[in-house]
């Protein structure tokens, strides 16, 4: 295996199934077409159909589109029965579509978009889905975190819709901060079952349509030195390719880029901050998004 892990080094992915969110551009495109290339059987879970259509045409492989908007929890039950319908088995759940830093809105649910989206979707379809991942060795839950989770890190429970006030710089370090809080938690809840993992990972600063929210202040600098202090998404994906298919990876770890504060390069592990691991925040954040999602996890 070479030093530096790139798309060669992902094993025969052949009889596995794998469900990437928000496939149909960027990251997850990117995550799909490596997935599908070396033999996964993938479904492209995206919020526009008709895009998802045009996404799996450009790629080479066992490819099929599920409706997926993870900004309303009927379209996560409803997406959930059809993947259950379609797939005895689920080898793969890439946790990966994601908005930032945008305008205050909420999901049709009356959650603040950022959480609503990234991390209470996310959570309910996991748990929709986990008994179809459960039985199966090898099984991965990864979520695509952010360097983000970094950004006036905190899970706010006195105000996480953001009702009061809103930033969103730190309403999207919260949801970041809460997909790795997820993915801790869920590992120590799976971790006695023995064959399901959790992991998460960050593309570091990827060159995708995620950014077209941001402040001008940050929207100009990535304009002109955007080659310079950012990658590809086919790098970008790298981490959670990594994280979803290398037999070395354990529960629980987190996969980034290699380069200089971790903005770009080739994935290897790396360190989510200290507030990630508070063990009583994850705990209380578990408890929470159950109650707002009406999900419970079946472990």
């Amino acid at each position: 295996m070479s030093e530096k892990w790139t798309e060669t080094n992902i094993p025969d992915q052949r009889g596995r199934v794998a469900i990437v969110t928000g496939a149909n551009t960027g990251l997850g495109f990117e995550t799909a077409r490596a997935l599908a290339g070396h033999g996964a059987t993938v479904v492209l879970a995206v919020r526009d159909i008709e895009k998802g259509k045009r996404a799996a045409a450009r790629i080479t492989g066992d490819v099929t589109v599920q409706e997926l908007d993870l900004t309303s929890l009927e379209s996560v039950r409803d997406a959930a029965a059809g993947l259950r319908a379609a797939h005895e088995r689920i080898d793969l759940l890439i946790n990966n579509a994601g908005v930032m830093y945008t305008p205050k809105q909420t999901t049709r649910d009356g959650f603040e978009m950022q959480f609503g989206t990234n991390h209470l979707g996310h959570f309910a379809l996991t748990g929709l889905l986990l008994d179809r991942l459960l039985p199966v060795a090898g099984s991965r839950v990864v979520t695509v975190s952010s360097v983000g989770h970094r950004i006036r890190a905190a899970i706010h429970f006195d105000d996480l819709q953001w009702e009061r006030s809103y930033g969103r710089a730190a309403a999207y370090g919260q949801a970041k901060l809460a997909n790795l809080m997820f993915t801790y938690e869920l590992q120590r809840r799976l971790a006695a079952l023995g064959t399901t993992a959790a992991v998460a990972a960050h593309p570091g600063v990827s060159n995708t349509e995620l950014a077209r929210n941001s402040p001008a202040f940050l929207r100009l600098p990535l304009t002109w030195l955007g080659p310079l202090i950012t990658q590809s998404p086919a790098m970008g994906a790298l981490p959670t390719l990594r994280a979803a298919t290398d037999p070395a990876v354990a529960g629980g770890q987190y996969y980034g880029p290699d380069g200089l504060g971790e903005v770009r390069g080739h994935p290897r592990l790396v360190a989510s901050s200290p507030e990630s691991h508070d063990v009583a925040v994850q705990q209380r954040l578990w408890a929470v998004s159950e109650k707002l999602t009406s999900v419970e996890f079946p472990i």
